[in-house]
């Protein structure tokens, strides 16, 4: 994989190229660590109902604690970083993630564990906004295929890390594996307090210009929220259930990390699938293409036994993920006036509060309804997408909306 650089048409930008990969690199270790340090929950979602005696609606709650603290600080992130810059707020909030996690680990009641993931929530509500402003800054106008690497990292940390606390919690107490995942937050807190560039706060002049989009009143970008919004809540409540339809389907404990890490790598995999089939089938078209793939394969590895649905979970992963990237993409296009770094702020607000928010309602649902029910409905919810598509394509504009 290559790193985007700037384009040597000048001796500044020549000179500028080593800080903004280096800006690219470090945000992708932060993106890596506080996506994997989100997803690592779903590992522990088993061991702590078997250890607290918690229903799905209960587990729901456990794990929205932590999207949904990190949900509610997304715009607040910038204001601090406003005041101590980018570069403090950033490892500080890095550092503050691992420390939860640490205190999750000598937690000795429910309470207890709910308190430290809000904290580490707290610390993680940073990486998203400033993590992809910094990026943004960096490359300028040049930054859409550098955001693509950022969000690609994100999804090799999903894989990881869950894959590597599945092997860990095999090996030693739960506790003692959070530890561990702990450790390397700190790490990488001191790494970014050490080497991350200083950039200035407001965005390049082009940047600002370009954003608003062909759309200016805001309806296009309001419509792709929504559409993440949905999207998100489609991949948070399949996800949430699916450890226990593979336990139903009669999976082993050290086996169940290995699953979702081919959920993760397939999700991966969509980054780079949904990019070249949105350069073919435009956004508009890549959106339909993934939800009702989507809602196809959630019903597929609900009906298949253990072997096929195996099978099909990095399949399955490369449709709940692919749409998001195009997504991403689209929000420097359909930025408000108000700018685009605040646009992002507000499109990762939306996606994590659905994130957070979409697990208890599908969790109470499969409580009420039954696990299966609530499955089949994540997969609806993927198909109330293609109206909210259809309706987003004469808001894009025409290098957007139409193959390339």
């Amino acid at each position: 994989m290559t790193t985007p650089s700037l384009a040597p048409d000048s001796t500044g930008r020549q000179q500028a190229a080593p800080k903004a990969n280096r800006v690219l690199w470090l945000s992708c270790v932060a993106h890596a660590l506080h996506d994997g340090y989100t997803d690592l929950i779903y590992v522990l979602l088993p061991v702590w109902q078997a250890e607290f005696g918690l229903g799905y609606g209960a587990l729901a709650v456990l794990r929205a604690v932590y999207g949904g603290t990190m949900a509610c600080l997304q715009l607040s992130a910038g204001r601090l970083s406003q005041r101590i810059g980018r570069r403090a707020t950033l490892a500080l909030g890095t550092l503050l993630a691992a420390l939860g996690y640490a205190a999750a680990g000598v937690s000795g009641s429910l309470l207890g564990l709910g308190v430290a993931l809000a904290v580490s929530g707290c610390g993680s509500s940073v990486q998203h906004p400033l993590a992809s402003a910094a990026v943004s800054h960096a490359y300028g106008q040049r930054a859409r295929g550098p955001l693509g690497i950022y969000n690609f990292a994100g999804d090799l940390g999903k894989a990881a890390l869950p894959a590597a606390m599945s092997l860990l919690v095999a090996g030693m107490p739960w506790r003692h594996a959070l530890w561990v995942m702990a450790a390397l937050g700190v790490l990488a807190a001191a790494g970014l307090a050490l080497f991350l560039p200083s950039l200035p706060r407001a965005a390049p002049a082009a940047q600002r210009q370009a954003g608003g989009g062909p759309d200016a009143s805001g309806s296009g970008f309001q419509l792709l929220l929504a559409i993440g919004v949905l999207d998100t809540a489609v991949r948070m409540g399949m996800l949430t259930f699916l450890p226990f339809l593979l336990q139903a389907k009669g999976i082993s404990p050290s086996m169940l990390g290995t699953a979702l890490a081919l959920v993760f790598i397939g999700g991966a995999a969509g980054k780079f699938v949904c990019g070249w089939l949105g350069e073919r089938l435009g956004v508009t078209g890549t959106v339909l293409v993934t939800e009702g793939g989507t809602a196809a394969c959630i019903v597929a590895v609900l009906l298949c036994p253990l072997g096929p649905a195996l099978v099909l979970l990095p399949l399955l992963g490369l449709m709940l993920n692919g749409t998001s990237s195009v997504l991403y993409g689209t929000v420097p296009d359909l930025a408000p006036p108000s700018g685009i770094e605040r646009a992002f702020a507000v499109f990762y607000t939306g996606t994590i509060a659905s994130g957070a928010l979409s697990p208890i309602v599908y969790g109470f649902l499969g409580d009420h309804i039954g696990i299966q029910a609530a499955t089949v409905a994540t997969a609806l919810t993927a198909l109330a997408i293609v109206p909210l598509a259809l309706a987003l394509h004469p808001r894009l504009a025409p290098s957007a909306a139409q193959p390339g």
